[in-house]
């Protein structure tokens, strides 16, 4: 996908966000986000357009002071008569700040990516395309992703955050047993390959030879220890990125789960995504 399909991608999801959370209530429970209301769903999301359009439209260099989300959201708090506008706003200005800046604008970002622009369009497409999904679980109607939307999102969160977070997995995840996944988007016919250790770190895109399935991938070289998987996932691309997620059992996903379901468990118990 190019940054003009995230920005729409993200145009839309917002929009369908709001749509969500207006028609569930703000004091709803969100069923994906234990303890949050509609509300602390509706704070969040716009904290985070706004913390993006800030590095796009200010051409910031680095992440500056590390302040939290509590402590922004503290010094100018939306009421709740006011939040549902204050969202909508803060989401129109992230679209134009990203439709309108230069494609060679220059600044911080924090995942590899062809350029700054793609970066920001592309995070903020999928993180505000899951939290899309909070509202709707919310509301009781969940809106579906299309294939390659949700197949570029499985890879941003495998090759991006996962590759970069492989040494952050909790003790009892990195350094227990050692489990390896195989991810199969199997109607974008891409699959990926992960490791669950510290000491491996390692994930690939791949894809399989021969009649034996031999792996063909950048760094899982045949014949070495993991390099078939003992867990194997394998669905739409859709429900995989809701599985991966967290925000679907892989029965409510249409994820077929074979070998070591224990690679499966340390993912959604260990796996947890922070920038």
């Amino acid at each position: 996908m190019d940054t003009t399909a995230h920005v729409q991608a993200l145009n839309a999801d917002g929009k369908l966000l709001a749509d969500a959370a207006e028609r569930a209530g703000l004091l709803t429970a969100v069923p994906s986000c234990p303890g949050w209301q509609v509300r602390d769903l509706l704070r969040h999301q716009g904290y985070v357009h706004s913390w993006a359009t800030r590095f796009v439209g200010e051409q910031l260099a680095s992440p500056g002071p590390r302040v939290t989300e509590a402590e922004v959201l503290a010094m100018d708090p939306p009421s709740d008569a006011d939040l549902l506008a204050w969202f909508r706003d803060g989401h129109a200005a992230l679209v134009a700040a990203l439709s309108g800046a230069d494609p060679d604008v220059s600044c911080w970002t924090f995942l590899a990516a062809p350029s700054p622009l793609a970066f920001w369009a592309r995070r903020q497409a999928h993180e505000t395309a899951i939290h899309r999904t909070d509202a709707e679980l919310a509301a009781g109607a969940l809106t579906p992703f299309g294939t390659q939307f949700a197949a570029d999102g499985i890879d941003e969160l495998i090759m991006g955050f996962l590759a970069r977070n492989a040494k952050r997995l909790p003790a009892d995840v990195a350094q227990g047993p050692y489990r390896s996944i195989e991810l199969t988007a199997t109607d974008a016919e891409q699959s990926w390959h992960v490791d669950l250790t510290a000491e491996a770190g390692r994930v690939a895109r791949v894809s399989r030879l021969g009649p034996e399935g031999q792996y063909s991938a950048p760094g899982v070289p045949a014949g070495t220890p993991g390099a078939q998987p003992d867990c194997e996932l394998a669905g739409p691309a859709a429900g995989l990125y809701l599985l991966l997620w967290n925000r679907a059992s892989p029965a409510d996903a249409g994820v077929t789960v074979s070998g070591d379901p224990g690679a499966l468990v340390a993912w959604r118990g260990g796996v947890h995504i922070t920038w």
